[in-house]
């Protein structure tokens, strides 16, 4: 057995400046935007680097990623300036942050070429930022107040990949949240009739293609109720004269996606009444779930059904460069409709798609060292066959089987 390749891992900061009157995140100082990042790399030189992040929380530790270090490649890994907390959280300044990201790894650290690698909800955070940098159309935030990306100048990546993905936060979460809410004050007044968790209700797995229809209308609705609210509730204190003011709240039961429950709605390789966070009965009323605490700006710009502006399948025809997706087969947190209207949308002439038979949103668990091989082998192969890696980074480098 082959020993694995040793690769290095180093902490880093990058930094940029906003000036805000409103502060989103603690520990800020003055109009610094300080931003976490690690630069996790193979033992040989390359003049590429795979860029990643994710909306929310520290994507460095994944285990995907060092498997690319130990294949040889070099990657930045780096949180937003929301990583402790997606209350506050607006896809706008997300945009913003990523965009510090590459302009840093290419004038500071010298990367020639960037490849932008979105996995689960990074993947409409990349798609999103490719297009605007490459074909611009967001002027305002989803709150409707100015934003600096609008003309902010990005650097567009040289090509995408998007890794167990979703499309978007908003659309991820409107077909996840419990539609049985008939009151946000009072979340334990629902309708039994589209309470999935409900052992009374006569809609019972496999459903009846009528009940599915009403229960994701009833999703929408939901949602749009809960930004009506929004909006209404931030044009209340703007029109007091408070123009920065915020109002932070809870959405109850966020997580009652039918698919979990019914394995042949949007099937794949996922085990029934089981979610990425385990048990979605459990998980429905958890603290960890989808968009349990919020702000106003922050539900409006991420979850918001019609007014969020970051979406992969939304962004997909202003992408030109080279495009991959790949696809758990048995991912219980994505749906793989979303996987399939991604890569249809991708505007790139160059695109491929690739599904690992069997493997979660994480690629671990019994057969996960054989995914993430799996998983590696596919960026590695595509990249070089790109001319995206350098010859000397792959030499000489495997990962122990």
């Amino acid at each position: 057995m082959a020993e694995p390749v040793r690769y290095s891992r180093t902490p880093f900061l990058i930094v940029h400046r906003e000036a805000k009157v409103r502060k989103d995140v603690y520990g800020a100082i003055d109009d610094a935007i300080v931003l976490q990042a690690q630069h996790i790399r193979g033992p040989n030189p390359s003049d590429t680097v795979l860029i990643v992040m994710h909306p929310i929380g520290a994507p460095a530790w994944l285990p995907v990623f060092a498997q690319l270090a130990r294949a040889g490649h070099h990657i930045i890994a780096c949180a937003s300036r929301y990583w402790t907390g997606d209350a506050p959280l607006e896809m706008e300044n997300v945009l913003l942050d990523l965009g510090a990201c590459i302009k840093d790894a290419k004038e500071r650290l010298g990367y020639k070429k960037t490849v932008l690698l979105g996995w689960s909800g990074g993947g409409s955070l990349m798609a999103g930022y490719q297009a605007e940098a490459e074909k611009p159309v967001i002027q305002m935030s989803a709150s409707g107040e100015e934003t600096a990306l609008a003309g902010a100048p990005l650097i567009a990546g040289d090509a995408i990949m998007l890794v167990a993905s979703h499309r978007s936060r908003h659309k991820l979460l409107t077909g996840q949240i419990d539609p049985s809410v008939l009151d946000e004050a009072d979340p334990d007044r629902r309708d039994p009739a589209l309470d999935l968790y409900d052992p009374a209700n006569p809609a019972q797995p496999p459903y009846a293609a009528d009940f599915l229809a009403t229960y994701r209308q009833a999703q929408i609705d939901r949602n749009r109720r809960i930004s009506a609210w929004a909006k209404d509730k931030l044009a209340t204190l703007k029109a007091k004269g408070d123009e920065h003011g915020e109002f932070c709240f809870i959405v109850h039961r966020t997580m009652a996606d039918p698919r979990w429950i019914d394995p042949t709605v949007d099937p794949n390789q996922r085990k029934p009444n089981w979610t990425y966070l385990g048990d979605p009965r459990v998980v429905n009323n958890s603290a960890a779930a989808l968009a349990r605490f919020n702000s106003l700006r922050g539900w409006l710009s991420q979850w918001s059904y019609d007014d969020a502006q970051v979406d992969s399948v939304d962004a997909g025809p202003r992408i030109s460069v080279p495009g991959m997706v790949i696809t758990a087969g048995a991912d219980d947190a994505c749906p793989p409709e979303h996987t399939d209207l991604m890569f249809d949308a991708l505007g790139s002439a160059d695109k491929q798609k690739v599904t690992i038979d069997g493997a979660n949103h994480y690629f671990t668990g019994a057969d996960g060292k054989s995914h993430l091989t799996q998983v590696v082998g596919i960026i590695s192969d595509w990249l070089a066959e790109r001319d995206l890696v350098n010859d000397t980074v792959l030499a000489g480098t495997r990962i122990a089987a």
